[in-house]
C-alpha cells in the first residue's frame, strides 16, 4: 500500500487504533518506521498509545472530542465541569472533557488537549447516563444532567455539606449554576441517582432540590 492517500481511503473512520493501522501498512517492509514518517508529518496523530486520528489535512469531518473521550480510556462517560458545561447549566468554557470511569482515574495530556477520569464505584456509576449524537450522527456517552451534577457534588472535596442549607452558597455562588437549570432537572431521574449513590451528600443535595423546585407546577 502507498501513502497517506490510499491509508485514508482504507481507514472510513477518523479514530482508528494500532491494529488497523498495521493491517493498512502490512506491504511495508518496516511499517513502524512509515507511521513515525506519517506522524512527523502531521498526517495522522497518536491521541494516546495504540490510538491514532487522521491530521486535520485528512480529516473528513470534525473530530468531537467527546468521541476521543468515550474511546481513550474505558468504560467510561463525559461526567462533571464538561457535562454541566455542555448543558448550559454551569456559564464556564471548561478546557479539559472529564469523564467518569469505574476503572481507576488518570488524566491524559494529549495533542488535542487534555481528558481526566474520576473513579466513582459500580453502583454510582451505573445510572443517568443519556447517549448524545453529534451533528454527523457520530454517538457518544454522557451524564444526564443530574448525573452530572451528582457526580459533581459527590467528588468535589472542598464541598462537605452538613445541611440543605449549605447548597445555596455552593451551587449559586461558587458553581454559578443557572437557576433556570436547576429548574428543568428531572426530580425523580435525581431520587434514583441518590439510592445508587447511597450517600449522605447526595441525599442532602436532593433533599435541596426538591425543597426548592418540588412545588413546581
Amino acid at each position: 500500500m502507498g501513502g497517506i492517500d490510499e491509508l485514508r481511503r482504507a481507514i472510513k473512520a477518523e479514530v482508528f487504533d494500532y491494529q488497523q493501522l498495521m493491517s493498512c501498512l502490512s506491504s511495508y517492509a518496516k511499517p513502524r518506521d512509515k507511521v513515525r514518517s506519517l506522524m512527523s508529518a502531521g498526517d495522522i496523530i497518536r491521541v494516546k498509545k495504540g490510538l491514532y486520528v487522521f491530521g486535520e489535512t485528512y480529516r473528513r469531518r470534525p473530530l468531537p472530542r467527546e468521541i476521543l473521550a468515550n474511546l481513550i480510556y474505558g468504560p467510561s462517560y463525559i461526567s462533571l465541569d464538561y457535562a454541566l458545561a455542555f448543558y448550559g447549566i454551569i456559564p464556564e468554557r471548561v478546557a479539559a472533557v472529564t469523564s467518569v470511569t469505574v476503572s481507576r482515574s488518570h488524566r491524559f495530556e494529549t495533542p488535542l488537549g487534555r481528558f481526566t477520569y474520576r473513579r466513582l464505584s459500580e453502583p454510582k456509576y451505573a445510572v443517568g447516563i443519556d447517549q448524545r449524537a453529534t451533528e454527523d450522527g457520530q454517538h457518544f456517552l454522557i451524564a444526564s444532567p443530574e448525573k452530572a451534577l451528582a457526580d459533581k457534588v459527590w467528588t468535589d472535596r472542598r464541598f462537605t455539606p452538613r445541611k440543605t442549607g449549605d447548597f445555596p452558597g455552593y451551587l449559586d455562588d461558587d458553581l454559578r449554576i443557572d437557576q433556570d437549570t436547576l429548574l428543568a432537572l428531572d426530580l425523580p431521574l435525581l431520587e434514583d441517582i441518590t439510592r445508587h449513590y447511597g450517600s449522605r451528600k447526595i441525599r442532602l443535595l436532593r433533599d435541596y432540590l426538591s425543597q426548592r423546585f418540588g412545588g413546581r407546577s
